[in-house]
């Protein structure tokens, strides 16, 4: 059995190892530098660790695991480009450093190199599975991401349109690559479906967790600046229930921070003031009751999955990493 730090270091590897010999070099450099950025690799981590519930030599899925990187990277990269973004993990975004078509094509080059990646190597009797459920995810994701998109511009979004906003564009791939690692390591159908309705969960725990943390978080343990949701009016799990609880007077107030136009305020102020209306409303404990229900539903159903304690407690130990981020 590997530990999740162990899994890291060798799709890390397997990443950096990546070697990228076709033409023209100006498609592929872009890919080189957003695949160089790093990041948790949460999805092939997790794909792994699926696999070596039921057997030992991760590298054997190899293949599969770098697919699901290329493919998160690839939605990251467009994700971008759509928000305009100026920086990704510290580093200058693909479509400002080249420009738009770069980022659009060398996106479009990752999810077909995705593609084959996922294809290569998978064996006959798990292909049309494998391929079938990675399609699915992937149209999916792109339909969480039309709805968070459509969200913008709407003021009556409800906690339950935007659960499944973010359960289709961050929690789908998550359960994507634990059932694709378990039917690759020979699992039993029930227990890849459990793997799959975990890491929904486990996803919806930890994109709530992003909402609280940019609110709440310590930006030197959360790696970013807190606030960013905030100033750019984001509809979070934390700006729906704060419209959806406020009294008239706090409504009022808060909606007159949501009409500011950027450069009309000062940001730490907004930042102050919305922050100071979440804790009056009791958000703060709201967010953090649905972050443990989402965190005690993953550990519930991981439970039934039918192997010894001990050979899940590597998994289990990622995933309290992965939410174990707040100060």
């Amino acid at each position: 059995m590997y530990n999740w730090k162990e899994v890291l270091d060798y799709i890390n590897g397997e990443i950096a190892g990546m070697s990228f010999e076709r033409q023209p070099a100006e498609l592929y450099e872009p890919i080189r530098y957003v695949l160089s950025m790093g990041g948790k690799r949460i999805r092939p981590v997790l794909m792994l660790m699926a696999y070596n519930l039921y057997k030992e030599k991760v590298e054997e899925i190899g293949s599969q695991a770098v697919a699901i990187e290329i493919y998160h990277n690839y939605t990251l990269l467009h994700d971008d480009l759509m928000d305009r973004a100026d920086m990704r993990r510290g580093m200058v975004t693909v479509h400002k450093k080249w420009d738009d078509n770069a980022a659009i094509l060398s996106g479009d080059s990752m999810l077909v190199m995705a593609y084959r990646y996922m294809q290569q190597g998978c064996p006959a009797e798990h292909l049309g599975d494998v391929m079938s459920l990675f399609t699915e995810t992937a149209l999916e994701i792109g339909e969480g991401q039309q709805y968070d998109m459509e969200f913008e511009a709407r003021a009556d979004v409800s906690e339950e349109e935007y659960i499944e906003m973010i359960r289709l564009k961050t929690s789908v791939l998550l359960a994507c690559a634990l059932k694709i690692g378990a039917w690759l390591g020979g699992a039993p159908r029930q227990d890849a479906e459990l793997l799959y309705r975990f890491g929904e969960n486990l996803g919806l725990a930890f994109q709530l967790q992003d909402d609280y943390l940019d609110v709440y978080g310590d930006p030197a343990v959360f790696g970013k600046k807190i606030g960013g949701d905030i100033l750019c009016n984001k509809k979070t799990y934390m700006l729906i229930n704060a419209l959806g609880r406020a009294l008239p007077a706090d409504r009022e107030r808060l909606e007159q921070w949501l009409k500011k136009e950027e450069g009309t305020y000062v940001p730490e102020e907004k930042i102050a003031a919305v922050t100071a209306l979440y804790d009056k409303m009791g958000i703060r404990a709201l967010c953090d009751e649905k972050i443990r229900f989402y965190y005690e539903r993953a550990r519930e159903i991981l439970d039934k999955v039918n192997l010894p304690e001990e050979r899940k407690e590597p998994l289990w130990e990622m995933a309290q990493s992965l939410l174990n981020r707040k100060s």
